[in-house]
């Protein structure tokens, strides 16, 4: 049954909140100021109409919103939407108490997404390939996706091909799909062990259809061109299944200002270090040492160190961050460090960073929370925090980058 409510704010997945009888109900799609009518499920509703529509409220470009569960806020008007995000950023700030200089946001726009997860399952009535609807197993055949790059919406197509070929499961499967610049990066995971036959016929097909590799489950199965990106002047060949930055403008926004905060450091560490979209570029003016778990990662970007000219020494060393951080100790030989982990953010390394006398430190997070409880670390352990820049490059979604820049003054003797 339906009922009535009005939206009086955003929550921190960008659904709806209006207050009711027993509490707060969530209502995806909605805006502040509307008047809506739901159907309740506990403390959530699904939208039915909207009867009183915020003049906020605008058309969403994709025919898939509401029904893909890829974007939550296609139908907030720009500069309202970018409101909302940075105050993301400033809300989780301020609930730890730290005060500073927020920017402005940097905009993401479509389409620029370079690296996209498609969920994938084969039924009755043919090959699906798609987005999961929002708190469903329900997969959404997507025929447009208006935040991804024109090379991997024009690929549709033969994307959905090719994951009926590598099918061996009747279970939902992934497919990681990163446009490079020799092409698209295809990573299956989860889609059942593959025959000989299939092998064949799926190597076959990516070869024809232009594709640069396929793996499986992280085995290369067929690689006709080595898939490379660009992290400043260096070349860096991709392993199957590599963490990239979703858009090539926020990587190149988020280096920019790190190169810059680090610019006259002469020895940097670089931790949760990736492939090296900081650490090589750092190279340019600045010795590097490059911490991260990953072990095909930390390969490529030692590979691409050894093939690049001009540039500073880098070394690199395998460590789980998390288990084991570098101490205050080993951080002593350091007068530069930025820190990029995933979303559970870098507790444990902020501690050991509080305490060491690094001069200066950039922080760079995906998620508001995590980086709020970090810099409370950093602030508490005598760092000054100089600017925190939120940076939006996961369109019309809740999440939002950003990067926090700090210094920590020479202690008097």
């Amino acid at each position: 049954m339906s009922a009535r409510f009005t939206i009086t704010r955003l929550g921190s997945q960008g659904d709806g909140i209006a207050g009711a009888d027993g509490g707060e109900v969530f209502i995806p799609f909605t805006l502040p100021g509307e008047t809506v009518t739901a159907a309740r499920q506990k403390d959530r509703a699904t939208l039915m109409s909207v009867v009183e529509t915020s003049p906020l409220r605008v058309d969403p470009p994709c025919r898939h919103f509401t029904e893909c569960g890829g974007c939550a806020l296609q139908h907030f008007e720009a500069d309202g939407y970018r409101q909302w995000k940075r105050e993301r950023v400033v809300q989780a700030l301020k609930i730890k108490g730290i005060a500073g200089q927020i920017d402005a946001l940097v905009p993401c726009a479509p389409p620029t997404r370079r690296r996209v997860v498609f969920s994938a399952r084969r039924t009755e009535a043919g090959m699906l390939l798609g987005f999961v609807r929002a708190l469903s197993s329900e997969i959404i055949p997507i025929e447009e996706c208006p935040i991804s790059l024109p090379a991997i919406v024009d690929a549709l197509d033969p994307l959905r091909r090719l994951a009926g070929l590598v099918c061996a499961t009747p279970k939902a499967f992934h497919m990681t799909v990163t446009a490079t610049a020799s092409g698209l990066d295809v990573a299956v995971h989860d889609a059942g062990k593959l025959g000989e036959n299939q092998r064949r016929i799926a190597s076959n097909f990516v070869i024809a259809a232009g594709l640069a590799r396929l793996s499986i489950d992280g085995e290369v199965i067929v690689e006709p061109k080595k898939p490379v990106v660009q992290f400043g002047s260096v070349a860096v060949a991709l392993p199957p299944g590599a963490f990239l930055q979703a858009t090539e403008a926020a990587e190149q926004t988020m280096a920019g200002l790190v190169c810059q905060h680090l610019s006259r450091v002469k020895k940097i560490a670089d931790l949760f270090a990736g492939c090296g979209s900081f650490a090589l570029r750092l190279a340019a003016k600045s010795e590097v040492h490059a911490v991260e778990g990953d072990a095909p990662a930390l390969a490529a970007l030692d590979r691409a160190f050894r093939f690049a000219s001009g540039l500073k020494r880098v070394t690199s060393e395998r460590r789980d961050l998390f288990r084991r951080p570098l101490t205050f100790k080993e951080l002593s030989g350091f007068d530069g460090l930025v820190f990029d982990p995933p979303r559970a953010g870098a507790e444990d390394q902020s501690k050991q960073i509080a305490r060491s006398d690094v001069p200066l430190v950039a922080a760079v997070s995906c998620n508001p929370t995590t980086l709020a409880r970090d810099l409370r670390i950093l602030i508490d352990g005598g760092y000054q925090l100089k600017s925190v820049t939120p940076i939006d490059q996961f369109l019309w979604s809740p999440h939002v980058e950003a990067v926090a820049l700090l210094e920590k003054p020479k202690r008097r003797r």
